[in-house]
């Protein structure tokens, strides 16, 4: 059987896939628009927090305040999106919330208060929404039927490098330019790249959720009813909290490592390096997910990653004040992270199959989206109320070690068909 007869017969059994040329040209659309998304709309604000507080004035529990509020946007906005994706694509809601961003980032670096700081993080935070991984996840699993495991890692991989390009960049663009500045040269990539790779990248047909996978084990995930059972079971909400709980201390760790790093004695670029090169843990991680994949059960699989997680901070808390070694244990870290991203991403459908997938994964995200909004405030909260990052790094690996436990319950006892 020729590939094209073999992919054809694919297509079939996974109703709404692309062919494989279709979906690899997809890859390489979602790949680029997310490696600069999330560069210039997370990373940067962790390499430029501690600039944009000298040159303001402003409070780091202000600045890192807007920031938070961002992430409670991009969660409660996430939910709408996941609906919106299953019923109609992700072309018009991600290309939509590309536009969103550029007045989000502009108003960012022109604000002359915290008022409008904080406006433009709120533009910026329903701008995350629908650009970053959940409606990516969303796309590919629908598109890529039977491949959508290796198209996701393929993604993951490439945007994994964001904070490898972007936190030293915007590191860089800051001692030339000023913070404001860098913010608007990283703003052009949105409009050339970002807007237009969205419309024209991602023309292709979608069959809406209600008519997704008929005829199969998990038909019936397009009643609501169904969707509603799933969403209610105890699996599904000690997932939940697990992966708010992983959100919680990660990005709680990723936005408070360069004063960490700081306070440890390293220069802000060095640490702003440091942070880059986490993103090539993340890589490194997710080239061998599917060997780990295929070694592992769904439970164990959350169980590992996350119980990894607890350890690499916890051994950064402990570690004795050297730069080589902390630089290791924080890519160490990086592919912890990297490969909790593809549990993260593939856990509605090893669960319970791709129907519904959109909505499914907004709910299960949110309070994710929530937890990872209050980390900048955790992280910085727990550091001045114990006295050190450390000691605040030690109490963050505890919280992902109870996630690590509440994931042993997290997966049904019927496996999706």
């Amino acid at each position: 059987m020729s590939e094209a007869t073999a992919d054809a017969h694919s297509a079939a059994r996974q109703p709404g896939a692309l062919q494989v040329a279709e979906l690899r040209r997809v890859v390489v659309v979602l790949s680029t628009v997310q490696i600069i998304s999330w560069g210039c709309l997370y990373y940067a604000f962790a390499a430029l927090q501690s600039s944009i507080t000298a040159e303001t004035g402003w409070s780091s529990v202000a600045v890192t305040g807007a920031f938070s509020l961002s992430q409670f946007v991009a969660g409660g906005v996430g939910l709408w999106v996941g609906r919106h994706i299953d019923a109609f694509g992700p072309r018009k809601v991600m290309t939509a919330a590309s536009l969103v961003a550029i007045p989000g980032i502009a108003t960012v670096s022109l604000a002359p208060n915290l008022p409008v700081f904080y406006a433009g993080w709120v533009m910026t935070g329903a701008a995350m929404a629908g650009t970053l991984y959940p409606p990516a996840f969303a796309a590919l699993t629908r598109w890529g039927g039977d491949r959508r495991v290796r198209a996701l890692t393929t993604l993951t991989l490439v945007a994994g490098l964001a904070s490898t390009v972007f936190a030293p960049l915007a590191s860089a663009l800051d001692d030339r330019l000023g913070w404001r500045q860098a913010y608007l040269v990283l703003l052009t990539g949105l409009v050339l790249i970002t807007v237009p790779l969205h419309w024209w990248g991602l023309n292709h047909p979608w069959r809406s959720a209600h008519h997704a996978v008929e005829g199969r084990g998990n038909a019936a995930m397009h009643d609501t009813a169904q969707i509603t059972a799933v969403a209610r079971s105890t699996p599904f909400l000690l997932l939940t909290l697990a992966n708010a709980l992983t959100g919680l201390a990660v990005f709680a760790v990723v936005i408070n490592l360069v004063p960490m790093l700081v306070e440890q004695g390293m220069t802000r670029n060095l640490a702003a390096l440091a942070l880059g090169l986490g993103g090539i843990g993340q890589v490194a991680g997710r080239l061998g997910y599917a060997r780990f994949a295929a070694a592992t059960s769904v439970t164990s699989r959350g169980v590992l990653v996350i119980g990894a997680v607890a350890v690499a901070t916890a051994a950064l808390a402990l570690a004795p004040d050297s730069v080589g070694l902390l630089v290791v244990l924080g890519m160490v870290l990086g592919l912890a992270r990297g490969v909790y991203t593809l549990v993260q991403a593939t856990a509605v459908t090893d669960r319970w199959g791709p129907a519904a997938y959109g909505t499914l994964n907004g709910i299960l995200t949110a309070p994710a989206l929530v937890a990872s909004a209050a980390a900048p405030f955790a992280g910085a909260a727990l550091a001045a109320l114990l006295g050190s990052y450390a000691d605040a790094f030690l109490v963050l690996a505890g919280l992902a070690a109870v996630a690590a436990a509440l994931m042993f319950g997290a997966t049904p006892t019927r496996p999706p068909t």
